[in-house]
C-alpha cells in the first residue's frame, strides 16, 4: 500500500455517532440535482414523437427524410459523449454544483434552437447542444447525489437519477401525442430552467468542499443536508489533490473500478435499450400494431413504475442481485421478441387489424393474435427487466466505486463510453435490422445480455450499506 493510499483510507464522511443522519434536506438537494436527468430523459424521448411530426411537415418548415431522421435521433449521443468529457473536467475544477448549473445553459439553448429551426441543420445543431448538456448532467448528477447521501439512502437517491430519466422520456411521449415538434421543444426548456432556480439554493457537496480546504463551508453544508456535523473528518491533502496519471492504472484500486465502470456502461447500451426507446414507434410498426405511439407510452409507463420499484428496494436487495435478475429477464425477453419476428417474417398483415388495447376475446383466437401479444409482452418484459437493474445501477455504481482523486477522469471515461456506444447502437440499429433481420438483431442483444449476467456474477462487487471509503478499500485489498 502506497503512502497516499494509506492516507486516503481515512473516511471523509461518517454518519454522526455511528447512526444514520436524520436530515431531510438531502432529499430536496437530490431532487434538485435529479432535474438534470429529467431534462436529458426528455431530450432522449423527444426524438420519438418529433420524428413522425417532422416527417409530416411541409415547407417552409424543416422536413426529415430517412437519413436525416436517423441523424436526428442519434446526434444527441455524440453531443453527450463530448459532454461526458467536458463534465469530467468540470466536476473536479468547478465543483459538482457549478457543473450542474452550467449544464442548464446548453439544455435551454438547444431546445430554443430547435424551436426556432428553419432548416435541418438548425434541428441537428439544437440536438447536438441538448446532447452536450445530457453528457454533463449524466456524469455530474450521480456524483453530486452520491456525495451528499449517507449509506442508508444512497441506493434510493442514486436510483432516482434513472427514475427521473425515464419520467422525462415518458413526459416526452405523452406531450408528443398532443404537441407538435416546436411546442414540444418549448416544453423541454422548463425542467432545466426549474433546475437552475432550485440548485442555486443548494450547497456544494461536503466532500468537494473539504478537498478545497473550505472546512467551514463544508460543515455548513453538512448541517444543511444531514442536520449534524458530528464525526466528520477532513481528507488528507496529499491523496485528494493527486493528479491523475496513467501510471496509477497499475494499482488495483484504480484499474479494477475502471474496468468495471467501462464494462457496465458498454453492456448497458449493448442490451439495445436506447435503440428501443429512440425507435419505439418504429419497432411497434414493424410488429404491425395500429397505434404504435400508444405502445410507446405504455412502455414508458412500465419503465417508470419498475425503476421506482428498483429505487425502493435498492438498499435492501443490493446491486449485484438486481443486476443479475435484470440481465436474466432481458435475455428471456429479447429472445422471445426475436422469435416473434422470426415467426412472422414471411407472413403478411398478421396483426394489422388488431388494436393494442382491444381484449383478445374481441378478435378470433388464432395464432396471429397470439404472436402479436407475444411481441407486446416481450417488449414490456424487456423494459421492466432493464428498469430494475441495468437502467439505474450502472450510473449508481459509477458514482460509488472510484476514489475521489480520480473520480472526474474515471467517470468522464465511463460516460464517454456509454454515449459513444449509445450513438453506435442508435445510428446503426436500422442497418442492423436490415442485415440480420429484426429477429437476428434481438437475438444478438440477447447474447450480450447473457455476457452481462456472467460479468455481474464474477466481477461486480456489492456496495450496499458501505461508505464510499469502504468501497475504495475493497478494491485496494484493505
Amino acid at each position: 500500500m502506497t503512502p497516499e493510499n494509506s492516507e486516503e483510507s481515512h473516511p471523509l464522511l461518517r454518519p454522526p455517532g455511528g447512526g444514520s443522519p436524520c436530515g431531510r434536506r438531502v432529499f430536496l438537494a437530490a431532487f434538485a440535482a435529479a432535474l438534470g436527468p429529467l431534462s436529458f430523459g426528455f431530450a432522449l424521448g423527444y426524438s420519438s414523437p418529433a420524428i413522425p411530426s417532422l416527417r409530416r411537415s411541409v415547407p417552409p418548415a424543416p422536413h426529415l427524410d430517412d437519413s436525416t431522421a436517423s441523424w436526428f435521433g442519434a446526434i444527441v449521443t455524440l453531443g453527450a459523449a463530448a459532454g461526458g468529457v467536458l463534465g469530467g473536467w468540470l466536476v473536479d475544477r468547478a465543483g459538482r454544483k457549478l457543473s450542474l448549473l452550467f449544464c442548464t445553459v446548453p439544455f435551454v439553448a438547444g431546445f430554443a434552437v430547435i424551436t426556432a429551426a428553419q432548416d435541418v441543420w438548425m434541428l441537428l445543431g439544437g440536438r447536438l447542444l441538448t446532447g452536450l448538456a445530457c453528457g454533463v448532467a449524466s456524469l455530474v448528477a450521480p456524483i453530486y447525489i452520491s456525495e451528499i447521501s449517507y449509506p442508508a439512502v444512497r441506493g434510493l437517491l442514486g436510483s432516482c437519477v434513472q427514475l427521473m430519466v425515464v419520467i422525462g422520456i415518458l413526459l416526452a411521449y405523452l406531450a408528443g401525442r398532443v404537441l407538435e415538434w416546436r411546442w414540444l421543444a418549448v416544453l423541454g426548456c422548463v425542467p432545466p430552467s426549474f433546475m437552475l432556480l432550485l440548485m442555486c439554493c443548494m450547497p456544494e457537496t461536503p466532500r468537494f468542499l473539504l478537498t478545497q480546504h473550505k472546512r467551514q463551508e463544508a460543515m455548513a453544508a453538512l448541517q444543511f443536508l444531514w442536520g449534524s456535523e458530528q464525526g466528520w473528518e477532513e481528507p488528507s491533502v496529499e491523496s485528494e489533490h493527486q493528479v491523475f496519471q496513467l501510471a496509477l492504472l497499475r494499482h488495483p484500486g484504480i484499474y479494477k473500478p475502471f474496468l468495471i465502470g467501462i464494462s457496465l456502461m458498454a453492456f448497458q447500451q449493448l442490451s439495445g435499450i436506447n435503440a428501443v426507446m429512440f425507435y419505439a414507434e418504429t419497432i411497434f410498426e414493424e410488429a404491425k400494431f395500429k397505434d404504435s405511439s400508444l405502445a410507446s407510452v405504455i412502455m414508458g409507463t412500465i419503465q417508470v413504475l419498475f425503476t421506482a420499484v428498483a429505487a425502493l428496494i435498492m438498499d435492501r436487495a443490493g446491486r449485484r442481485l438486481l443486476l443479475a435478475l435484470s440481465g436474466m429477464v432481458m435475455v428471456f425477453s429479447t429472445s422471445a421478441f426475436g422469435t416473434y419476428f422470426k415467426l412472422t417474417q414471411d407472413g403478411s398483415n398478421n396483426s394489422s387489424h388488431m388494436d393494442l388495447l382491444v381484449p383478445m376475446s374481441a378478435e378470433p383466437v388464432d395464432t396471429n393474435v397470439g404472436l402479436a401479444w407475444l411481441a407486446v409482452g416481450s417488449m414490456c418484459l424487456f423494459i421492466a427487466g432493464f428498469a430494475i437493474g441495468w437502467g439505474p445501477i450502472p450510473w449508481l455504481l459509477m458514482s460509488e466505486i472510484f476514489p475521489l482523486h480520480v473520480k472526474g477522469v474515471a467517470t468522464g471515461v465511463c460516460v464517454l463510453t456509454n454515449w459513444l456506444m449509445a450513438f453506435l447502437v442508435t445510428k446503426e440499429f436500422n442497418n442492423l435490422m436490415e442485415v440480420l433481420r429484426p429477429y437476428g438483431a434481438f437475438w444478438l442483444a440477447s447474447a450480450f445480455c447473457i455476457f452481462s449476467v456472467l460479468f455481474t456474477l464474477f466481477w461486480v462487487p456489492e456496495t450496499k450499506g458501505k461508505t464510499l471509503e469502504q468501497i475504495t478499500a475493497h478494491f485496494e485489498g484493505r
